[in-house]
C-alpha cells in the first residue's frame, strides 16, 4: 500500500489488480488509532506475562454471555468447556496449527473474537487470552480475527516474524539474543578486542587466501571484515531496508526514531548453516523470511475451515486460488532450484527412503528445538499405519475420480470433471477446505497429513515442534516442495483433461505486439534488518502510565535482490479498448542444457505481473517497471517504526496514513527473479494480452489503499482462470500468436560482498553504509 503498491497475491497470479496512479489515502482518526494501538500492545513480547495494567484489569473477566455474540457457535461452547475443565493446551507449550486438537481449541477461541458484537468486547476477551491461553494459539486467533473481522480493515498486526522471531530465526540467534545484557555485553566485548581475536589487531596477514584466526574458522565470521563482531553490538544508524530512504526523507520519521538505542547482530542463512546434504545450498531461498511469511498469510486469508460464502471465499474462488499458489510457488521453487545446478523436485514414493534430510536449527520459545530429519528417512517405517493409509487412500480416490470424468457427490449431483468450471471442486478438495463438495469424505485429509509427517497422532495435545505444523515454517524443509508436488501432480493430471486452447482461441486479432525491450536482470545479496524486539531481555519501562520504547533489537542478514528493471512494450492496436497485460517468466534449459519443451515447461512458468491497459487506437508504447508490480510489495514498515507512528498520532501531532503499512499478503518484491549465475542464466518472457471484457469493476467494493480485499470477489484483474493461457494443456503452435511474444533474456548474478574476502575493502572494521546495491 505504501507508494501504492498494493495488493498482492502471489508469486504469479492472474490476482493482480492495476492499481490508479492517484488515489486519496484515509487518514486514521482517533477511535481507529486506540484500536491500532492496542493491537500492537497486546502482542508485544507476548510469551511474556501481560505487562499493561490496563489490559491486565480488563482482561480478568472472560465473556461467555451469549447476548454479547452476533452467533454463538458450537466450537465456542466445546473452547469454553475445555477452558472450564482444564483442558486448553497450556501456555508455554507448543502450538500446532494442524494439530487437530489444537486446531479445534483455536477456532473456538477465533469465533469468540470474530463474532464479538463491538470492539469492547473484542478488546476484553483479547486481553483475556492473551494472559490465559497459549501464545501460539493465542497469536493464530487473533490474526485471523484482524484479517477477517470486516469492521477491522485497515488495522494492521506486526508482521508473524517480528511477533515470533523463533519460527524465522536459527537457534544460536534466539539464545544471542535472550541473554543479551548490554552492560555485561559492552564489557566483554572490551576484553575480546584486547585478548581474543587477532583481527581486531592486524589485518594484513593472508596465507592462501585465509585470514589466520585465534579461534576456530567460521564461515559467517565475515561480517567482522565489515565491523561487525560475532555477538550484538550498538550502532546509532538506520535500519537497512530497501525502501529506507523514503522514510529518511521524512522530518517525523527522523524525529520519531531519536532516542531510539538499536542492537543489531548478524545472522546469515546465506552461510551459517549445516551442509549435509545438496539441497541445503538452497537455505537463502527457502528460509527466507518473506518467503515463509507469505505462505502463512496465504493459508490465513483462506483458511481451509472457514466457511466461503460467510467470509466471502467463495467469490475469491478460493479453492482453485489456493491450488494456483502451490503450484506457482512449485514453479518458483524449481527456478531457484536451476540457478543451482538441481534439477527437478525430488518425487516422493510412499514406500522409498527420502534422500535428504533437514535440521531446520530452530528452537521454540519454551526451550525445546524443532525435530529434525536425518538423510534417507522412511517414513512408512516409522510413521501412523493407519495415518499413512487414509492419505494413500485420498490420492487414490481423486485419481480414480480424474480417470472416471466424473464425479457423484453424496446428495446425488454430478460433476463433470472435464469441464474448466470443475477446477473449483479440484481446488476445494486439494485444500480440504470446508467448501468442499463431499464433506464427509474429503474433510481433514490435509491436517492428518501434516501430523503423519510431524509424528503426531490423531488426539495428541503434547506435541513435540516441528516445522510442518504451522505454516509460517514448513516452507523451510525441502521436503514440502517434494510432498506438495503430489498435490500439484493431481492440478495438471485436471488440466491434462481439458481441451486445449486452440490458436484461434488465443489470437487476439486486434493487438500485435511488435517488440518488447527488457532492461537488464541483475541479483544479488543485500543486507536487511528485521526487528526481532520480542525476543528482547529487558525490563518494559512505564512512565505516568505510558509504555516506553526505547531500545529495538535488529537481526541483520542478507538476503536475495534484484536491481530494478523495466519493460518498454511497443504494442499495434486496431481501435480503442481495454486489454490485460500479462507477464509470465520461466526457465529455459533445464539442468542439463536442453531445451525444455513448451509442453511441459509451461507449468514452470510464474506470472510475475498482470495489468489491464486502455489502448488507443495505433501505436501503443508502454513502460512498466519492477516497482510498480502490483502484487508485490518492498520491505515493510518494522515494529518499533510502525508503534513510533501510531504513538505519534494518537498524542495529536501526525496525521496517520491508513497506507502506511504494506499489506499482510503482498508477495516480497526481491524474490521476483531467481538468483541466476555470474555469467548469465538463460530464461524466457512470455508476454501476452487478452481482451478486458469484465461485469466488474476492481475494488468496487473495498478500499484498495489499506485492504487487502480478501473475500470481496473484485480483488482480480478479471475472471480468466488462474494462470491463464497457461491453466490447460499446451499446444504450443496455439502461443505463437500476434498478442503473445517469446522473449529470451539473461539473469546475472553479481556478488558485492566478494571484496570483503580481499584486500580490496579500504574501511576494514567499520560497516559499508555506502555501498550501492
Amino acid at each position: 500500500m505504501k507508494l501504492t503498491l498494493v495488493l498482492l497475491a502471489l508469486v504469479g497470479c492472474v490476482a493482480a489488480f492495476s492499481v490508479p496512479t492517484t488515489h486519496n489515502v484515509k487518514v486514521a482518526d482517533k477511535e481507529f488509532l486506540e484500536k491500532q494501538k492496542f493491537l500492537l500492545e497486546i502482542v508485544y513480547r507476548c510469551e511474556d506475562p501481560l505487562m499493561f495494567e490496563e489490559y491486565i484489569k480488563l482482561g480478568h473477566k472472560f465473556v461467555v454471555d451469549k447476548s454479547m455474540y452476533s452467533m454463538f457457535t458450537h466450537e465456542m461452547e466445546k473452547f469454553y468447556e475445555s477452558y472450564k475443565m482444564g483442558a486448553l493446551l497450556p501456555k508455554g507449550e507448543f502450538f500446532g496449527a494442524l494439530v487437530k486438537t489444537h486446531h479445534k481449541q483455536a477456532y473456538g477461541l477465533f469465533n469468540f473474537f470474530y463474532y464479538a458484537k463491538n470492539f469492547e468486547i473484542f478488546k476484553q476477551n483479547v486481553a483475556w487470552a492473551r494472559m490465559q491461553v497459549n501464545e501460539g494459539m493465542f497469536i493464530y486467533a487473533l490474526t485471523l480475527a484482524v484479517i477477517h473481522k470486516p469492521e477491522f480493515e485497515g488495522l494492521a498486526l506486526p508482521m508473524i516474524y517480528e511477533i515470533f522471531p523463533q519460527y524465522f530465526f536459527n537457534s544460536k540467534f534466539v539464545y544471542e539474543a535472550e541473554k543479551f545484557d548490554y552492560d555485561v555485553w559492552s564489557k566483554y566485548i572490551m576484553y575480546e578486542k584486547e585478548y581474543k581475536d587477532i583481527l581486531y589487531k592486524d589485518v594484513s596477514e593472508f596465507h592462501d587466501n585465509f585470514y589466520f584466526y585465534t579461534k576456530d574458522w567460521k564461515t559467517w565470521q565475515w561480517w567482522k571484515m565489515m565491523g561487525l563482531g560475532e555477538h550484538w553490538y550498538v550502532e546509532d544508524k538506520y535500519f537497512l531496508r530497501e525502501n529506507i530512504a523514503t522514510y529518511n526523507k521524512d522530518p517525523k520519521y527522523v524525529d520519531i526514531m531519536k532516542g531510539m538505542t538499536k542492537f543489531y547482530m548478524p545472522v546469515d542463512y546465506t552461510r551459517d548453516i549445516s551442509f549435509f546434504n545438496h539441497e541445503t545450498q538452497m537455505s537463502y531461498f527457502t528460509e527466507d523470511l518473506g518467503w515463509n511469511s507469505f505462505w502463512y498469510y496465504l493459508n490465513l486469508d483462506y483458511a481451509f475451515f472457514l466457511d466461503g460464502k460467510q467470509f466471502g471465499l467463495e467469490k475469491d474462488r478460493r479453492g482453485e486460488f489456493w491450488i494456483y499458489n502451490v503450484q506457482q510457488i512449485l514453479a518458483r521453487y524449481y527456478q531457484e532450484r536451476l540457478s543451482n545446478g538441481l534439477g527437478e523436485i525430488p518425487e516422493y514414493f510412499w514406500y522409498k527412503q527420502l534422500e535428504f534430510g533437514y535440521d531446520p536449527q530452530l528452537i521454540y520459545y519454551n526451550g525445546v528445538g524443532f525435530s529434525y530429519r536425518k538423510n534417507y528417512f522412511e517414513y512408512e517405517t516409522y510413521g501412523n499405519f493407519e495415518m499413512l493409509s487414509q492419505i494413500q487412500h485420498f490420492f487414490e480416490r481423486i485419481n480414480n475420480v480424474l480417470d472416471s470424468g466424473y464425479y457423484k457427490t453424496a446428495d446425488g449431483v454430478v460433476i463433470d470433471l472435464h469441464k474448466p468450471e470443475a477446477v473449483k471442486f479440484i481446488g476445494n478438495y486439494l485444500q480440504g477446505n470446508v467448501d468442499t463438495y463431499d464433506k464427509y469424505f474429503f474433510n481433514y485429509y490435509y491436517v492428518l497429513s501434516h501430523m503423519y509427517f510431524a509424528d503426531v497422532e490423531y488426539f495428541d495435545m503434547d506435541v513435540f515442534p516441528h516445522v510442518f505444523l504451522n505454516f509460517e515454517t514448513m516452507m523451510r524443509d525441502p521436503f514440502f516442495y517434494t510432498f506438495y508436488k503430489k498435490f500439484a501432480d493431481v492440478f495438471y493430471k485436471f488440466k491434462y483433461n481439458l481441451t486445449p486452447y486452440t490458436h484461434e482461441d488465443l489470437h487476439f486479432e486486434d493487438i500485435h505486439i511488435k517488440e518488447v525491450t527488457v532492461s537488464k536482470l541483475v541479483t544479488y545479496f543485500d543486507i536487511v534488518d528485521f526487528d526481532t524486539t520480542n525476543l528482547l531481555n529487558d525490563k518494559m519501562t512505564f512512565v505516568d502510565g505510558k509504555f516506553v520504547w526505547d531500545k529495538t533489537l535488529m537481526a541483520r542478514q542478507a538476503r536475495l535482490n534484484h536491481q530494478p528493471f523495466e519493460f518498454e512494450f511497443n504494442i499495434d492496436c486496431k481501435t480503442a479498448q481495454k486489454g490485460v497485460v500479462r507477464i509470465f517468466l520461466g526457465p529455459k534449459f533445464d539442468e542439463y542444457g536442453r531445451i525444455i519443451p513448451l509442453k511441459y515447461n509451461a507449468q514452470n512458468f510464474v506470472q510475475i505481473d498482470s495489468f489491464v491497459y486502455p489502448f488507443v487506437a495505433g501505436h501503443n508504447t508502454i513502460k512498466r517497471t519492477s516497482k510498480e508490480f502490483t502484487w508485490t510489495a518492498e520491505d515493510r514498515i518494522t515494529y518499533t517504526e510502525l508503534y513510533k507512528y501510531v504513538m505519534l498520532a494518537h498524542e495529536g501531532t501526525y496525521d496517520f496514513p491508513l497506507d502506511m503499512t504494506e499489506p499482510h499478503n503482498a508477495f516480497p518484491d526481491r524474490l521476483v527473479l531467481p538468483r541466476g549465475w555470474e555469467h548469465g542464466m538463460p530464461m524466457q518472457f512470455y508476454f501476452f494480452v487478452s481482451p478486458y471484457s469484465e461485469e466488474y469493476e476492481q475494488f468496487s467494493n473495498f478500499d484498495y489503499t489499506y485492504s487487502s480485499g480478501v473475500g470481496s470477489g473484485t480483488r482480480f484483474v478479471d475472471s480468466k482462470p488462474f494462470g491463464y493461457p497457461f491453466d490447460r494443456n499446451v499446444d504450443e503452435y496455439s502461443y505463437f500468436v500476434s498478442n503473445g511474444l517469446f522473449k529470451d533474456v539473461k539473469i546475472y548474478f553479481v556478488d558485492h560482498f566478494a571484496k570483503y574476502f580481499e584486500k580490496k575493502y579500504a574501511n576494514f572494521g567499520m560497516f559499508d553504509y555506502s555501498v550501492e546495491y
